[in-house]
């Protein structure tokens, strides 16, 4: 798959987002997309991010936008603003796109893409992961992928905080 330069690879615009998704598929490279808050990126993301880039020939990642994640982690939360993190998820080389959404789910981002894969860890059951129902229903597959133990931000925040 090409490599695109990072400032390419955030897309902010759903309309540069149907063309791009038009034009994978109609070269028909198989898309994975996978999402998630990565507020502090450590170990368990990259392995995980790593592992699901091998299940296609894309790698798109959703990330919460800060409101989104306040709305799930609390008025704490996140760590690092969006800016900060999705630029840090675009020059992962595992990772094609970045891709920001501000609901609680990425729900309505995976129906627009329709991923030939959706990928979350383990710690779901395929069934319980957002958008499994349109995936499977337009033919693709839903998969856990194992996590390092041991990582979490969540645990990482903690951490710190009895730190100081």
């Amino acid at each position: 798959m090409e490599k695109y330069h990072q400032s390419d690879k955030i897309i902010t615009d759903r309309e540069k987002l149907r063309r791009l998704v038009l034009k994978l598929k109609f070269f028909e490279k198989k898309i994975v997309f996978t999402n998630g808050c990565f507020d502090l990126m450590h170990l368990g993301h990259v392995d995980y991010l790593e592992q699901a880039a091998t299940l296609g020939n894309v790698l798109m990642v959703g990330i919460n936008t800060d409101a989104s994640i306040q709305v799930l982690k609390g008025p704490d939360r996140p760590i690092q603003s969006e800016a900060s993190r999705f630029r840090v998820m675009a020059a992962l080389e595992a990772v094609d796109f970045v891709i920001p959404f501000s609901e609680e789910t990425p729900e309505s981002l995976i129906s627009e893409i329709l991923p030939d894969v959706l990928v979350k860890g383990n710690d779901y059951l395929p069934e319980q992961i957002a958008g499994y129902k349109a995936v499977t229903d337009n033919g693709g597959s839903v998969i856990t992928i194992p996590l390092v133990t041991g990582y979490s931000t969540s645990n990482i925040v903690d951490k710190i905080r009895r730190t100081i």
